[in-house]
């Protein structure tokens, strides 16, 4: 591959001089909302009230995600520098990740240790990608670090805040084990690619949780400080220059499928958590015609999703995407839930579609490997936080993922089927 430009991964520490007194702590848990740029952040501190009042049913869903963040705590940190040999680059700081559906045509040997050529199995993970690559790790840090700020938001308890920042800060702040803010090494192919524009998906899948989680801890959580809180304000532009500038930040952008809705979300993000509310405006409203009416049909399907052998973990992963860029929009007053196309496609209709399946009315009538009820459930919640009325009834028949529905305390749809499972 031809060599890149990097210089966004100099961007970072270009204003270490400006830190003088950053690093004291920041003030103690705010009584203002937290600037989240998924979660609606008014709600968040309307639940945390009703927390405090005692509420038994939140409680009881505060104990499923402490669980969850319990389960954190003698974990980590993780760092990108600790893989077995650095991305093709040479830089063990690069991040690095293996194309899943990718596998070996041959069986190793001294001339060909990798059994090259490489072949696709779609749908079919190669266990390989999970040693010797960051794509296990990364995904560590970014559940943990949301839900160790969750449960310190919700809770006050000072050891899941300072967990927190220690993962965050290993993975993406300090200098011996940080993370170089690209993705040019990501889902690569031995013997084929260095790296590939749809690794972007490795991040855009589930940074938004991040954002959410520095957007808490900046409320005043204990150990996270100001010079913290800088350093991922400059690491995020970073990613954002990388994303928007670089060769396989347009070619992803340019996807017709989740790919695509998963970079606007992410675009999105980072540019409404790092202070381009214009940026983030525009791509909300620029997916109506671009993501949302090419992508849905008139009948509510996705066509380009039924075509994988897991349609029912695509059909619910994009959604994942589209709802939770319409929860962006809703900071930016772009209504993406409003928009319908020219044969009438929506978000409602596409939701609408995994309804019957969703609640157990109907089997899914389309190739699936490993049908998931519990996938669709929070993109129902989301259809029904937005007004669908369809969505609403069928809640109460949904089935909960493992580990509980925890909707009420982050109502922002995850992925709740893992493609690694």
């Amino acid at each position: 591959m031809r060599a890149r430009s990097r210089w966004w991964i100099a961007l970072p520490t270009a204003l270490a001089a400006l830190t003088t007194g950053l690093c004291a702590p920041v003030a103690a848990q705010t009584t203002r909302p937290p600037h989240t740029a998924v979660l609606d952040g008014a709600r968040l501190q309307q639940t945390k009230a009703r927390l405090d009042r005692g509420d038994p049913q939140l409680r009881r869903t505060v104990r499923a995600l402490t669980g969850r963040a319990d389960k954190w705590l003698g974990q980590g940190p993780w760092t990108v520098v600790d893989k077995p040999r650095p991305a093709p680059g040479g830089d063990v700081h690069d991040y690095l990740s293996q194309a899943p559906y990718w596998w070996p045509s041959q069986a190793p040997t001294a001339d060909n240790p990798w059994g090259c050529p490489y072949v696709q199995r779609d749908g079919e993970r190669n266990p390989e990608v999970d040693s010797g690559t960051d794509r296990q790790d990364v995904e560590k840090v970014f559940d943990s670090a949301y839900d160790l700020s969750l449960a310190w938001y919700y809770t006050g308890e000072k050891r899941y805040a300072r967990k927190a920042g220690q993962v965050l800060r290993t993975w993406f702040l300090d200098p011996a084990t940080r993370m170089n803010p690209h993705l040019e090494h990501a889902q690569f192919i031995p013997c084929k690619y260095d790296g590939r524009a749809i690794g972007i998906i490795d991040f855009s899948q589930s940074y938004t949780s991040v954002l959410d989680a520095l957007a808490l801890l900046d409320t005043g959580a204990p150990g996270w400080s100001r010079k913290d809180r800088t350093g991922m304000t400059e690491w995020n532009t970073a990613f954002l220059g990388w994303l928007k500038d670089s060769d396989f930040g347009k070619q992803e952008a340019g996807a017709a499928n989740n790919h695509g809705t998963f970079y606007d979300m992410l675009l999105a993000g980072l540019a409404y958590a790092t202070g381009d509310k214009a940026l983030a405006r525009r791509t909300v409203l620029d997916a109506r015609g671009k993501r949302i009416a090419p992508q849905i049909a008139a009948d509510g399907s996705q066509p380009q999703e039924l075509t994988r052998t897991r349609s029912w973990h695509y059909s619910t992963f994009d959604l994942v995407a589209f709802t939770r860029l319409a929860a962006i929009g809703r900071h930016v007053g772009a209504d993406l839930w409003a928009y319908r196309g020219p044969d009438g496609q929506s978000l409602f209709s596409a939701v609408g579609y995994l309804l019957p399946a969703a609640t157990g009315a109907a089997a899914w009538p389309h190739p699936e490997l490993e049908f998931l009820r519990y996938a669709a459930t929070d993109v129902v919640h989301a259809a029904a936080d937005a007004g669908d009325t369809r969505a609403r009834r069928a809640v109460p028949s949904l089935e909960a993922p493992p580990g509980g529905d925890l909707w009420a305390l982050r109502p922002a749809a995850e992925q709740l089927d893992s493609i690694a499972g």
